[in-house]
């Protein structure tokens, strides 16, 4: 591994209703994912618990409101050709809804929130955070 590279820590959300995933789409803020979808989630901010970060993350994402149900599992991924190198640890949670209405971030990396049932989310441009989150469940 290479001493110049930096680790960054996210936490994210499988949001589950009647066999369906709650997905975001990446936006165009962020280019070389634009139109893909993933999982609600982000950045754990310096001193913030995981799962308070996730909860934020998914509020600010979705409007929805949830509560940790259990750890789901512990993503690594090694992002070699970024300047400098990123090691990016990614802490999955199951969730239950407590309260909200399901609405669009705003000027955000993601643009577009939506339920997709969980036998066509495979056929979806999904990036590898949601096909170790199929994993798990």
């Amino acid at each position: 591994m290479t001493p110049n590279g930096r680790t960054r820590i996210g936490a994210y959300g499988l949001v589950l209703q009647r066999q369906r995933l709650l997905l975001c789409r990446i936006s165009p803020s962020v280019p070389e994912w634009a139109g893909w979808w993933t999982l609600p989630g982000g950045g754990v901010e310096f001193g913030e618990h995981p799962e308070g970060a996730m909860i934020r993350e998914v509020r600010e994402e979705t409007g929805l409101v949830v509560r940790a149900a259990g750890l789901a599992g512990l993503d690594s991924l090694v992002v070699p050709g970024a300047d400098p190198a990123v090691h990016s640890l990614r802490i999955l949670y199951f969730t239950e809804v407590l309260e909200g209405a399901l609405r669009n971030e705003v000027d955000g990396s993601t643009d577009l929130c939506e339920w997709h049932p969980l036998e066509s989310v495979r056929m979806l441009p999904i990036v590898g955070l949601v096909e170790t989150a199929l994993d798990l469940l």
